[in-house]
């Protein structure tokens, strides 16, 4: 399985709340960057957090690749939920995967797919782009790329 980890491009700073945080327009551009990597995959799946930034994301990506994919949006993947928790519920999403979130979510479940552990995150940026191969099992995949659109 390849798995990719998107981390949402630039939001505004503030807003109503931490979920309804936009893009800015350099979020967008950062994003834009990032989907040309995705040029190409076979996603099977479009996985996004139900923050606003994620969702903005998702749907730039599905827009820049021309994918007429459905975005999945996940309750388990907000800035604060347990990779752990995340990693299991990746098996329910077979084939090439796409998971829009945030930090410290995807550094942390990044570093636990290849590691094993939570004590190694990956950094990542906004619009930062992961790929990993192998199974979704802590400590079993490999990085197979590391993009950072900047």
């Amino acid at each position: 399985m390849t798995l990719w980890l998107l981390r949402h491009g630039e939001a505004e700073p503030r807003a109503r709340s931490d979920a309804e945080r936009p893009l800015t327009e350099r979020g967008r551009r950062e994003v834009r960057k990032a989907a040309e990597r995705l040029r190409g995959c076979e996603l099977a799946h479009i996985l996004v957090s139900p923050y606003l930034r994620a969702q903005q994301t998702a749907e730039l990506v599905r827009e820049s690749l021309g994918l007429k994919l459905p975005l999945t949006t996940v309750d388990w993947a907000t800035p604060d939920d347990s990779p752990r928790a995340a990693a299991n519920q990746l098996d329910a999403y077979p084939g090439e995967c796409l998971l829009v979130s945030h930090n410290p979510l995807l550094g942390s479940l990044a570093g636990l797919l290849l590691h094993g552990h939570l004590q190694q995150p990956l950094g990542l940026s906004t619009a930062s782009l992961v790929a990993l191969d192998g199974e979704t099992i802590p400590g079993l995949m490999q990085l197979a790329g590391l993009y950072h659109p900047s």
